[in-house]
Parts: structure tokens; sequence; C-alpha cells
């Protein structure tokens, strides 16, 4: 359960064994964490830069929480047509200057043009859109709800595929048919330490031996921090693994949503992963200085990003299939 304390600053960990100790390291934002030594492939694109008409809005692939009282605040569940509606509203500046650009940039460093990359989660597509063609990669998103992949297939920009996870399978797609998979903010919406491992487990079996997995995730040590377009949990209190937290999400005309999350802390994921089946885990928190290079530059001025720069909210974590 979530106890109350002081707040502390940010930090890292080292994972140890999956049933070891985890010691707490404090590491300065925008340092790569590296938990297995990992070489760069040579010749992969460099960072990520667009127009900044390539930035949607309302984007719906928001990471969890946001803002303050002002403007309408409701508690939503992601599910239904009216939830899947909500979640297309959400704005998530944050997670376009901190998440997905840096998502985009590691996968670019991976695979080719005509490769095969998963969104495991993707929502209402518009990552999964946008990802296609930045990246000139066979995108096939993936979610459990029907609504979701309604409003992307429905948007008339599309250019992924869309599928629907059976239970915990992904039946349209085969063993080992996937060069390279994405899963942004899907973690918040696991409330046990099964539902993860199945989840990793199920993004295993879609990965060829050797192909990456690159997640998205906010860290809940962020929790009570005002965002641009999110708040995380409550200020002064520690989240544990898969307890329940309260988000606040801004949507693009400037009123705010509130909805249940979970917790998962940074250094819960590596272990899971391994056991997994997952190996060479790096994880690596973006800052607003790396994002004046990967991201538009007319974008990234467009606001002060006072609290993503005191203290970054997204981690990326990177891990490959064995």
């Amino acid at each position: 359960m979530p106890r109350r304390s002081s707040p502390t600053p940010l930090a890292s960990y080292r994972a140890g064994p999956v049933h070891g100790r985890r010691v707490p390291r404090p590491v300065a934002p925008g340092t790569v964490h590296r938990l297995r030594v990992v070489a760069r492939r040579p010749g992969r694109p460099g960072p990520i830069v667009g127009s900044v008409n390539d930035w949607p809005e309302g984007t719906g692939q928001a990471g969890a929480g946001g803002g303050d009282a002002a403007g309408a605040r409701e508690h939503v569940a992601w599910s239904g047509r009216d939830g899947a509606q909500a979640f297309a509203a959400v704005e998530a500046a944050t997670d376009w200057l901190l998440g997905y650009p840096f998502v985009f940039r590691a996968l670019a460093r991976k695979i080719d043009s005509g490769h095969v990359l998963v969104d495991y989660g993707c929502g209402p597509g518009k990552v999964a859109d946008h990802a296609a063609r930045l990246l000139g990669a066979r995108v096939l998103g993936v979610d459990t709800s029907p609504e979701m992949l309604a409003l992307a297939r429905g948007s008339g920009t599309a250019v992924a595929e869309f599928h629907l996870v059976d239970g915990d399978r992904t039946v349209c797609l085969p063993d080992g048919g996937a060069d390279a998979v994405m899963c942004n903010h899907v973690l918040a919406s696991l409330p046990t330490e099964a539902a993860v491992l199945s989840v990793f487990r199920e993004i295993h079996r879609l990965l060829r031996p050797g192909a990456p997995l690159v997640l998205l995730a906010t860290d809940p040590a962020c929790s009570g921090t005002e965002y641009a377009s999110l708040r995380i949990g409550e200020p002064g209190w520690e989240y544990g693994p898969g307890d329940a937290l309260a988000v606040r999400l801004r949507r693009s005309d400037g009123t705010w949503q509130e909805m249940a999350n979970h917790a998962w802390p940074v250094d819960a994921c590596p272990p899971l992963l391994e056991r997994a089946g997952f190996r060479n885990v790096v994880q690596h928190r973006p800052t607003v200085e790396e994002a004046f290079g990967v991201v538009d530059a007319e974008f990234a001025a467009s606001r002060t990003w006072s609290a993503e720069r005191a203290n970054p909210p997204l981690v990326i974590t990177t891990a490959f299939a064995v």
C-alpha cells in the first residue's frame, strides 16, 4: 500500500538477482542506466527530428496523471466507446517531449524500413500511425479494446494495421514474427506482477530472437509533481509495485480528467523482464535538454517545461528477446 513520507530525490536503481536485494542509487537526470552491456550497431539513424506538424495534438497515448483542479475533473475508465474517446482526447505534451520521440529514436537504431514493428497496447493508434510514417516500418497495433481499435481503424490518415488481443494472446500474430515491439504506458493498467509477466511473455513470444522491446513508463517516484500535461499520484506518497494511484491528464481542450492507475517503480521492471526471457536491459530517463536535439525545436520551445526540467518523469526501458 502507498505510505505517507517526505518527498525524496528522484533515483534510479540497480537491479540485483530476480529475488535479490535492489539497491537505490541516485542518478542524475539523463543518465543512461545500464544493467547489461549493449553494443550499438553501426550505421543507424541519429536523432528523430520532424516538422512541428508531425507532433499530433490529442494523441491519446499519454502517460499517467496531470494538472491542477482547473477545468473538468472526471474519473475515467478507458473501457467502452466513451472511455476510448476520452483517451483519444488526451493532449500528452510531456509524452511528446520526453517519451515517444525517444522511443522512436531507440527503434530507429534497431530496425529498418519494411521491418515489422508491433505497438502493444496501441490505444486509438496515433502513436502507431506516427511510428509507421517516421520509421517506414510495417506497424501492427494491438489492443484489448475493440473500441480503441475502432478509433484507430477509423482514422482517415491511418497507415498502421490494427488487431485485437484475445485474452492474453495476440492470436493473429505468429511466434517470432516481429522485428521490434514498443509498449507505451501499458504497465499503468496492470494491477499485479502476474499481469505484467503475462504481457512481457506475450511480447517475448512475438519477437524474433535478438529483437528489441522498447518500453515507455512513468516513474511513480515523481508523484505529486505538476507537469505540463500530467500529474502522477499525490504529493508526499511513495508507491510500491501495483499500488493504485490517482492520476490526472490534460485534454487537448485544456480541461483535465482524473483516473485510477497502477504504480510500477523503475527498479521493478528489469527483474520481471528477465523472468519473461529478456536480457541486456537498459533504462534511460530523457531530459528536456536532450529533447532539444530530438524533437522539433519549435515544439520544444513552446513551453517552459519547468517541472520536466527539474524532475523528468518518463523512463525508457530497452530489452532484447533471447
